[in-house]
């Protein structure tokens, strides 16, 4: 094999062994939430929380979102320029008891591709509802699941695009579950998107 093969072979095997170093799921547990993370969707798998506040109000200002230390994941530049929105899984305002707690939210790894329309009216209006519940009925555990296609679709900067959402919310008396697909909404409310 001459030189310029051996270098050819290289440049072709270099994205399969930085592909092959990623991961399909890591475990990251916080002192709020817990999560599965796919280094190579570039998204949460499953993200898990309890509802920590249901009126406070630190205030978000100047917060964006920020990458971690030893984990691969979306970044600014995924959510440039397109309909999908740096989803918060675990809200922001279920966590805004402090400035440093509310902080914790804003880890990519709890940022999820979400369509604009999805995260802005649906999607907020049932993260309303559940400290609406923690306020009225006590702790409530809260667990989504973002679900992909087996070959999904992707940004131009490499993340995946989740399919739908699941979200199962607990109380100490009953169990809901909202299943959403990631596109506008069809229906008039969040409560149209209840499943058994």
């Amino acid at each position: 094999m001459t030189t310029k093969q051996k270098l050819i072979s290289l440049l072709l095997l270099f994205p399969l062994l930085l592909f092959g170093q990623l991961r399909d799921s890591v475990y990251v547990k916080t002192d709020i939430y817990e999560v599965m993370y796919s280094e190579t969707l570039e998204q949460p798998l499953w993200v898990k929380y309890q509802v920590m506040c249901t009126g406070a109000g630190a205030s978000r200002k100047g917060m964006d979102f920020y990458t971690v230390k030893d984990v691969k994941t979306s970044d600014a530049k995924d959510y440039e320029k397109n309909e999908w929105d740096k989803g918060h899984v675990a809200p922001a305002a279920d966590f805004n008891c402090t400035k440093e707690m509310l902080y914790k939210t804003f880890s990519y790894l709890n940022c999820t591709l979400q369509h604009e329309k999805l995260n802005r009216v649906h999607w907020r209006l049932l993260e309303d509802y559940e400290r609406l519940l923690a306020f009225a009925e006590g702790p409530v555990n809260v667990e989504v699941k973002v679900i992909f296609d087996k070959l999904p679709k992707r940004v131009s900067t490499g993340a995946a695009i989740p399919t739908a959402f699941l979200k199962i919310i607990k109380t100490k008396t009953k169990t809901i579950k909202f299943y959403f697909k990631n596109e506008p909404p069809t229906k008039p409310t969040f409560v149209n998107y209840q499943v058994k």
